[in-house]
């Protein structure tokens, strides 16, 4: 089932609630049981839930690749113990900005980093990830993790992007970028949607375009007729 087109108690941004890789999906506590299991079924991987900062919201605060989760420095030291538990390799990062989801856009490649970061934390950021990183926009927004979600087969970015911005970030993520919407026309990516190679989650206002260009998009399709 590469694609489940839902919400989490009436909130179609159900990216604000989760982070996901090939390996994991971590969902906050706020997401019912019954909808974690769907979750993972559609991602092809095993659900855990927690907090991050004493909140549901893991899709603003947490970024990062196959390599390392990033958590920013206001994790309770309970939920850092969490991770341990789950033998999730992550680094903190003590920064002013602590919404990392919605200020990185990366994967094993490359990482697009807000520029409000510091030379220091890009730095640490970079060898955390092991990737190549550039500071950066879209659509003229220092928050490009928001308005974008990536997997091995493509990223996906808000309409609103420039041609520049497209080519950048293709060159530097190492996958093709498409424009696109959720929820019936919002720029914000990563607010509406969870997705990795095996799968898509989608917020329930996107509409029949908007859901099968990104799932095409993000080679998707092809493997729904491989299943």
């Amino acid at each position: 089932m590469p694609v489940l087109k839902t919400n989490i108690n009436g909130n179609p941004n159900i990216g604000l609630y989760g982070y996901c890789t090939d390996e994991f999906c971590l969902l906050g506590t706020d997401v019912p049981d019954s909808l974690a299991e769907e979750f993972g079924k559609t991602l092809g991987v095993p659900v855990h839930k927690l907090t991050i900062a004493g909140t549901s919201l893991l899709g603003v605060f947490l970024a990062g690749n196959s390599k390392k989760l990033l958590v920013p420095g206001i994790c309770f030291d309970y939920e850092l113990k969490k991770l341990e538990e789950l033998n999730i390799d992550y680094t903190v990062i003590k920064s002013k900005i602590t919404c990392l989801g919605n200020t990185i856009l990366c994967n094993d490649h490359g990482a697009l980093v807000s520029e409000e970061f510091s030379a220091d934390t890009k730095k640490i950021i970079r060898q955390a990830l092991g990737t190549d990183l550039k500071p950066g926009k879209i659509s003229g927004l220092d928050t490009v993790g928001s308005l974008g979600a990536v997997n091995g087969s493509a990223c996906i970015i808000s309409r609103d992007a420039s041609e520049a911005e497209m080519t950048k970030i293709s060159d530097l993520l190492k996958v093709p970028c498409f424009e696109s919407s959720v929820n019936m026309g919002s720029p914000f990516i990563s607010s509406g949607v969870l997705c990795n190679d095996h799968g898509l989650i989608i917020g329930d206002l996107s509409g029949g375009p908007e859901i099968v260009h990104i799932e095409e998009s993000l080679g998707l399709l092809d493997r729904k007729d491989k299943d």
